[in-house]
């Protein structure tokens, strides 16, 4: 599966409530099979957020400018990020959240 199938995707949550959408994925690794795993995704509510929001950094590096962290956090309010397995997507990506058994 690549993060380009997933990116773009309405996000639901498992009652059925709209997130979102997928604008970026969380992978990990230290796994015993030795590959990366999907862990989370990241939604955002509104389009600006897609546009800026959490994916500025801000939050990550806060030696930066205080207006900048102020501006990247006001427009990422509304961008979480979730686990995986708590997301539906529309249209559906097969083997997602996981993958495909041996693949």
């Amino acid at each position: 599966m690549r993060a380009g199938e997933l990116i773009g995707r309405t996000a639901y949550d498992l009652h059925g409530r709209r997130l979102g959408r997928v604008v970026d994925v969380v992978v990990r690794g230290g796994f015993p099979d030795g590959r990366l795993r999907l862990t989370d995704v990241i939604v955002a509510a509104h389009w600006w957020s897609r546009t800026w929001g959490r994916l500025i950094g801000a939050e990550r590096h806060p030696s930066g400018p205080w207006a900048i962290r102020v501006l990247a956090r006001a427009l990422g309010r509304d961008t979480r990020q979730l686990p995986a397995d708590q997301v539906q997507l529309l249209p559906p990506v097969p083997g997602f959240p996981f993958g495909t058994p041996g693949g």
